[in-house]
């Protein structure tokens, strides 16, 4: 399965810090994977360059044993030096067309995204030589992972639904844009963001303050199991 088709079937995404007061960082990532993670992506704004090259050794080897993807958040330098399977960047980040000069053609590259306008401008960037691959739709609550940043609640996620099963209606061949929710998604509300119209959640604390990573992630997964059209077709 190519680095493309592997994140158009991902489901779980998890983004976590180096997990300095732990100290537990190969464990925790191993675990996660175990779970059921698809992507991992470390976000630290904390660690310097070549700390972070040296986490991602990590992350790329447990990803490996699993068969499973890892993401590189915001530093496209990092991105490519790393050979980072994933890139995500903000909408104050580099620039989709910029990223997409530095990386290699294979690197998936995914947006954050926080309005009716931003999700717009993602589903058409899906069509452009950049080529977007995925978007995030969040934060839907508050959350402390964000600081600063408004909820934007689940509305949200029922106008990207229809935005993109719009697009795919009326693109021949049809529109393969995944698009995950995220922002204090965690396994008592997991189920309302799946209802929005979500298939696909990042999460953040769910497992990473979560005492047994690998049973939360698998939980989580339970969840989206449960709320997937084949599930309530049965």
């Amino acid at each position: 399965m190519t680095e493309h088709s592997a994140h158009t079937a991902a489901r779980l995404y998890l983004c976590t810090d180096a997990r300095k007061d732990r100290g537990d960082f190969a464990d925790f990532v191993d675990a996660a994977f175990a779970g059921g993670v698809d992507i991992i992506q470390l976000r630290d704004k904390s660690i310097e360059a070549a700390e972070e090259l040296e986490l991602l050794e990590i992350v790329h080897a447990a990803a490996r044993r699993h068969g499973r993807l890892w993401a590189v958040n915001d530093r496209a330098d990092i991105a490519s030096i790393a050979g980072a399977p994933v890139f995500h960047i903000g909408q104050k980040d580099l620039p989709l067309r910029a990223a997409r000069k530095l990386l290699r053609d294979a690197t998936v590259i995914g947006l954050s995204t926080h309005s009716t306008e931003q999700i717009d401008a993602a589903v058409a960037a899906a069509h452009g030589r950049s080529g977007l691959d995925y978007f995030c739709v969040g934060p839907l609550w508050a959350t402390p992972t964000k600081p600063g940043r408004a909820a934007v609640g689940l509305e949200l996620l029922t106008y990207a639904a229809e935005a993109v099963r719009t697009a795919n209606e009326e693109r021949v061949g049809g529109l393969l844009l995944p698009w995950f929710a995220i922002g204090g998604i965690d396994r008592t509300n997991v189920e309302q963001v799946l209802a929005a119209g979500a298939s696909r959640i990042v999460v953040v604390r769910a497992i990473t303050e979560a005492s047994d990573p690998a049973a939360a992630a698998a939980e989580l997964l339970d969840a989206l199991d449960a709320t997937s059209p084949a599930a309530i077709a049965r």
